[in-house]
């Protein structure tokens, strides 16, 4: 049975929105200026009322307005965390660069969204293997969130959308590779661990890249025959390894046999005809393959008595 195929990749939808910088200009300095328009204009203010002098009484009030409207432009960013901004319905840029910033103020949306690196533990899975076994899979997912604009608009929740596809991908994984391959040359998850979760960060990786994430890793946590069926797999796994052993030691025994045959033919220390060499290999095998140690017997006669 042939596993290398895992089956259909998963089509997803190219993104229609990349992210991109947001025009904006240094925070600090332009809440400098909005300071000192706000004192002029309530300079302004006070020299018209005390004036009566009506314009300067609305020069002052409107710009104060002005500087009010400009400073909702500010915007402040925390390390591990980007900013998308919109603008009437239309996505103008993402800031990432941590700190201060001034930006359109008419920007009807400033939406955060955490860049920092996260986990997903998927639940315990029942599901049934490529021989048809029922096992438990689970799996740990290690992602971060590489492109804001994808992340925001491609998926209605995006980290939804990565517990959602990861579990899909894991349950996906289990149906195409047997638990244990018991000495066949296919791929297992229980022995080829790194080959598998290779496979598994591939297709999760693949799954959410249309919502901006990227995955670093994933690891397999939980791997085990359902409870049903547990204890006849480990008789039928002890009795593999049972015959495995047996058959290494057969091997050995086998090898030893032939080695001393030899030796004894090459020093000429006894010359024995096919039925005594037969009698010899049998005896040494016994020896060899016993599950108990063997009582010598000594012979006190002739070599064929």
């Amino acid at each position: 049975m042939s596993t290398e195929n895992t089956g259909e990749e998963a089509a997803m939808p190219e993104p229609e929105i990349r992210e991109r910088a947001a025009n904006r200009a240094p925070g600090l300095p332009m809440l400098g200026l909005g300071i000192l328009l706000l004192l002029a204009a309530a300079a302004l203010t006070a020299l018209g009322g005390a004036s009566s002098t009506w314009w300067l009484l609305a020069l002052g009030i409107a710009l104060g307005i002005v500087t009010l409207v400009g400073l909702a432009g500010l915007v402040t960013v925390s390390p591990g965390e980007a900013r998308v901004l919109q603008f009437l319905g239309r996505y103008t840029g993402t800031l990432r660069r941590q700190g201060l910033h001034w930006v359109n103020p008419l920007t009807t949306d400033r939406t955060r969204v955490s860049t920092r690196i996260r986990n997903h533990e998927t639940s315990v899975m029942k599901v049934n293997d490529a021989e048809g076994n029922p096992i438990e899979i689970a799996a740990v997912v290690v992602w971060q969130v590489d492109d804001t604009a994808q992340a925001s608009f491609s998926v209605d929740d995006f980290v939804e959308f990565v517990e959602t596809q990861a579990e899909t991908a894991v349950r996906h994984i289990a149906t195409n590779y047997a638990y244990d391959s018991r000495g066949g040359r296919e791929l297992s998850l229980r022995e080829n661990a790194e080959e598998i979760t290779a496979k598994l960060s591939k297709e999760i990786a693949e799954r959410v890249h249309s919502a901006g994430v990227k995955v670093i890793e994933s690891r397999l946590t939980h791997l085990a025959y359902a409870p049903e069926i547990a204890q006849s797999m480990l008789q039928r796994q002890q009795a593999d390894a049972v015959v495995a052993a047996r058959q290494r030691i057969v091997e050995g025994a086998v090898g030893m046999v032939e080695s001393a045959l030899g030796q004894l033919a090459e020093d000429q220390i006894v010359e024995l005809d096919e039925e005594r060499r037969a009698s010899m290999v049998s005896n040494l095998l016994v020896v060899l393959c016993g599950d108990k140690a063997t009582q010598p017997v000594v012979n006190t006669g002739s070599l064929y008595q």
